[in-house]
């Protein structure tokens, strides 16, 4: 068990056994890394491959989960929620997402991939903002119930970076800022290292791609992963 709250990935051998099983992969990291991007583009691309894919986000994908993501990032209740209600909420949003997209997906063979999961909860709450990784593991671990990613690629980014680029879209959008990017600094540094963290302790089902790249260039090192871990699935 890490400390996302996962088991641990099947064995190529328990793979086999379940061969209609669809593969999960979800996309993690600090902000401005083009994780919807990059994700939005894998799921072209398996389909392109003769794979279904579906694409889905956290907070969010259902009703519910985007009702929560009203409160979670826009204060959609009128006022922020204290630290221990955010890890709940969104903990409640991952545990519906499970239940009425995830499972369902991969139990009827199609690929899921995921713009953020569990190990967003470690990074943002746990090395963010301080709370006990064995709590955020036990709350991750009650939601998800057991489903857990075949990869996770997590795109790396320097912070001020990753945040120069994130302003600059919502520029673009005309849009602003949410609750957790108006965060200082320092937050989002200590997020980052909590994803590079992760990466250290569970290199086999976390890999680290440079996000600083082109993003044709990071799709690329995506595919290539995606096809080294779920490789007996995917044609070249």
């Amino acid at each position: 068990m890490d400390s996302a709250g996962y088991p641990g990935r099947a064995s190529p051998a328990e793979s086999e056994v379940m061969p209609s099983r669809g593969r999960f992969i979800t996309f993690e990291g600090p902000e401005g890394g083009g994780k919807t991007t990059q994700a939005q583009r894998l799921v072209a691309r398996l389909g392109e491959n003769g794979i279904a894919a579906v694409y889905t986000r956290e907070p969010g994908g259902t009703k519910l989960g985007e009702a929560i993501r009203s409160l979670l990032q826009f204060d959609g209740a009128g006022e922020p929620p204290c630290p221990e209600a955010e890890v709940l909420l969104f903990a409640a949003s991952r545990a519906q997402l499970v239940r009425k997209v995830i499972l369902p997906q991969l139990e009827k063979g199609l690929w899921v991939i995921a713009d953020r999961f569990a190990d967003s909860t470690t990074a943002y709450q746990g090395f963010g903002r301080g709370f006990s990784l064995d709590d955020i593991l036990r709350i991750n671990r009650f939601a998800i119930d057991g489903v857990a990613p075949d990869l996770t690629i997590i795109l790396d980014i320097d912070v001020k970076e990753g945040l120069r680029r994130l302003k600059e879209r919502h520029i673009l959008n005309g849009t602003g800022l949410d609750r957790l990017e108006r965060e200082d600094l320092p937050f989002h540094e200590r997020i980052r290292e909590g994803y590079l963290e992760l990466a250290r302790l569970y290199p086999e089902r976390i890999r680290v791609v440079d996000a600083s790249k082109h993003s044709d260039i990071v799709a690329e090192e995506v595919w290539a992963l995606v096809q080294d871990v779920c490789g007996p699935s995917i044609s070249a």
